[in-house]
């Protein structure tokens, strides 16, 4: 929902990647006005002085909520701002927010880094290393058999829709930079299609380039 500038506006400085998707969904699936600010980090964008004043780290995304007046960097610590701000998609406290960010740590710790790994060696450098090849090939299948087991009996994650399916989704959608085939996951691949068949997820998928939603055969 990308409109002009106002006080109410969430400026989001975003690109193309599972991390940066994680966001522009997350404010699709809550209807809240934002624009969009591309930091092509293939350009070296990320590296800018204007945009490290955002993101210390020079990683995107990074938001500025002008309605509150918080700047945030991290994927994971602005889809919990989020959800904490609006009340949705993530529960507030008990025994479910801690599910929940219980495998949101997952995400972060196990799906983003070594499913990055993964796409590092096999798809942007391959016949570098075959010991690295095999070693996050190996993590690569291992992880999304967490995920079927996980979702043996259940449609999400966790009981419902929440920022931990908003977090691991886009991972998931680059299957085939992993060399992965879902059809081996039939249970996470219910899961990927039954959330790919969202709007909103099509439509933050296509930020800030308009790219559609990967389907597996």
């Amino acid at each position: 929902m990308t409109i002009p500038a106002n006080e109410n506006l969430i400026d989001l400085y975003t690109w193309s990647t599972p991390n940066g998707r994680k966001v522009s969904i997350m404010l699709e699936e809550l209807g809240l006005p934002y624009r969009v600010f591309p930091i092509d980090i293939t350009k070296g964008d990320q590296n800018k002085p204007e945009y490290s004043k955002l993101s210390l780290n020079n990683k995107i995304p990074a938001i500025v909520d002008h309605a509150t007046g918080m700047q945030l960097m991290e994927s994971g610590a602005i889809l919990m701002y989020l959800a904490n701000r609006t009340g949705k998609l993530m529960s507030p406290s008990g025994p479910k927010y801690w599910q929940q960010l219980e495998w949101l740590m997952f995400q972060m710790a196990h799906i983003g880094p070594m499913l990055g790994q993964t796409h590092h060696f096999l798809k942007f450098n391959p016949g570098k290393s075959t010991y690295a090849e095999e070693r996050y090939s190996k993590e690569n299948a291992r992880l999304y058999q967490v995920l079927e087991k996980r979702l043996q009996d259940r449609d999400y994650i966790n009981e419902e829709y929440s920022i931990v399916d908003i977090a691991t989704w886009p991972w998931i959608s680059r299957f085939e930079w992993q060399q992965m085939n879902l059809s081996d996951f039939p249970k996470l691949k219910q899961w990927y299609l039954r959330i790919a068949a969202r709007p909103a997820v099509q439509r933050g998928y296509a930020v800030p380039q308009q790219l559609d939603v990967p389907l597996p055969s």
